[in-house]
């Protein structure tokens, strides 16, 4: 029964916070928001007691649950090792807990974090990697099924669904993201929660508390035969029948130990008065012992009657494999090939892709109040990118800010109405702000470049400056104005003039700019952000 109810609680905060991820129409957010604001790290970040408390008081009563029901890397492990263990069964061992990495790992972690250092949080922190692996490996899977169905739907007048484009944010997210997902499924494929146990800092953490929590796994060594069908069915490898000892601090309330038992030896809450362990008890379990290696060998019989089976069945799954693999590689070709088509203007002329401007200091979205702000409390999960509705968000590639959202406006604007990515930060990077303080809130300020500005640059037939002034129709707080160039030459072009005071550095200057590849006119980003 534990492990029917750890599994329900899991698949529902897994699903939950998956859908979060994925979600690019902003709806989900209302109903879902919470499973991002009850991650240990965010909450801390954030200095949400009330979640941190509650998180450490679970973990007290009922031991490591968050890692097997809350956090989505966790949930996400035992997925993978789930799939192996349908092909190899009982194939865990006990292994002593590996100290050498488990606690520099998060003394270092620690360290890094108090100084600020937002790199790290992207590389170890679990609900942050997962962020990375769902925003940029599943994501656009997701949204190029939603265009085919919404292609399906728009062959028979149906509008309701519609289409989004399908990009590579960043490159250095995109095989990141593939490495991290290669490392976690590696080890969680071999050794279950060897991730959790000995890189994850979260784990780590709650491993001090878990020790003293109230309900716990326990052995009763009055029902154990030594079997050994509790240690290699524990994926935390934390459990050392021969010595009837648990590791509490590796163990993750899986449940796995208990469904296998068939002595009822092994019990999840407090313990049995009476009952002892193997090392008091084991003169008196040696005839029984004796009795039952009839019973071990039968078991290894019928272990290699199921080698047998796998191995009849082994032929069905590798092609159920590989039809996986080669459907996800159609999709994803289909979706490329999709994208790689030229932008045209009315269909007659290609329009030339906008690259992104050397900008001096990067821009950080409205209610981050600042860079620094930004670098100490992101986790890099990308949840903002995923659900920024104008694609002006993508990760950093900055060392010491990478896989931290900044902004660009080569796909559009930050449009002053808009507030989504204030709404879903559960680690207070993003602070929340209203419509109307985010309309107030100077993020950068407009730089015009003369010699790239289209009235300066480019002539008609008849030599003629060719007049332009999209900045300036387009800008929503009216910084921008069109003056001459020349003020005592009447024919001299019309070219814009910005207003510091009024700019808010929102990029629609910068995204409507007809100058390719690099706009004429570019924001750069405040250290600190103001109220104008």
């Amino acid at each position: 029964m534990l492990k029917k109810i750890r599994r329900i609680l899991a698949a529902i905060c897994f699903i939950a916070v998956t859908l979060l991820f994925l979600d690019f129409t902003g709806t989900l957010h209302h109903w879902l928001g919470w499973t991002a604001k009850v991650q240990f790290i965010p909450a801390v970040l954030a200095m949400n007691i009330v979640v941190v408390v509650a998180l450490v008081l679970l973990t007290l009563v009922f031991g490591r649950i968050y890692c097997s029901v809350i956090c989505p890397l966790g949930v996400m492990q035992d997925i993978i090792s789930w799939i192996h263990g349908k092909r190899k069964k009982n194939r865990f061992t006990y292994s002593k807990e590996v100290k050498w990495l488990r606690y520099p790992v998060l003394v270092i972690f620690i360290a890094l974090l108090i100084a600020g250092v937002g790199s790290v949080l992207a590389l170890l922190e679990p609900y942050g990697t997962y962020g990375i692996i769902t925003t940029n490996l599943l994501q656009p899977i997701y949204q190029w099924c939603n265009n085919g169905i919404a292609a399906i739907a728009e062959h028979y007048n149906s509008y309701g669904i519609y289409t989004v484009d399908v990009w590579v944010k960043s490159i250095a997210s995109l095989v990141t993201a593939i490495a991290l997902f290669a490392v976690i499924a590696i080890l969680a494929w071999r050794g279950g929660r060897t991730y959790c146990n000995t890189i994850c800092p979260v784990g780590t953490l709650l491993s001090f508390v878990s020790r003293f929590s109230l309900l716990k796994v326990h052995i009763d060594d009055d029902k154990c035969i030594k079997c050994g069908m509790c240690t290699r069915n524990c994926k935390a490898s934390c459990i050392d029948y021969k010595n009837g000892t648990i590791d509490h601090s590796r163990c993750v309330t899986c449940g796995n130990c208990i469904d296998k038992c068939h002595k009822d030896a092994i019990y999840y809450g407090r313990p049995r008065k009476g009952s002892g362990e193997y090392r008091v008890e084991s003169g008196e379990y040696r005839v029984q012992s004796g009795e039952y290696r009839v019973e071990s060998t039968e078991g290894r019989v019928q272990s290699g009657e199921g080698k047998v089976e796998s191995g009849e069945n082994s032929q069905a799954v590798d092609k159920g494999k590989r039809a996986f693999l080669i459907g996800s590689g159609i999709a994803v070709a289909t979706a490329a090939m999709a994208q790689a088509k030229k932008k045209v203007d009315g269909g007659l002329a290609a329009i030339e892709e906008k690259q992104m401007p050397e900008r001096k200091n990067p821009i950080t979205p409205p209610g981050s109040v600042s860079a620094r702000n930004m670098q100490q409390h992101c986790v890099a999960c990308q949840l903002c990118v995923a659900e920024c509705p104008n694609q002006v968000l993508h990760p950093s590639n900055d060392l010491l800010t990478f896989m931290q959202p900044v902004m660009s406006y080569e796909r559009g604007y930050c449009r002053p109405e808009c507030n989504r990515c204030s709404q879903v930060c559960p680690a207070g990077a993003i602070k929340p702000i209203t419509v109307e303080q985010k309309s107030a809130t100077k993020i950068g300020t407009a730089v015009w470049t003369h010699f790239l500005c289209v009235p300066t640059r480019d002539k008609d037939e008849e030599g003629n400056a060719i007049a332009c002034g999209n900045c300036a129709r387009h800008c929503p707080t009216g910084a921008i104005t069109m003056i001459q160039l020349d003020e005592n030459d009447e024919n001299s072009p019309m070219v814009p003039s910005i207003n510091e005071a009024k700019c808010i550095g929102c990029g629609a200057c910068e995204h409507v700019c007809p100058s390719r590849p690099v706009s004429a006119i570019h924001v750069e980003g405040l250290e600190d952000h103001r109220m104008v």
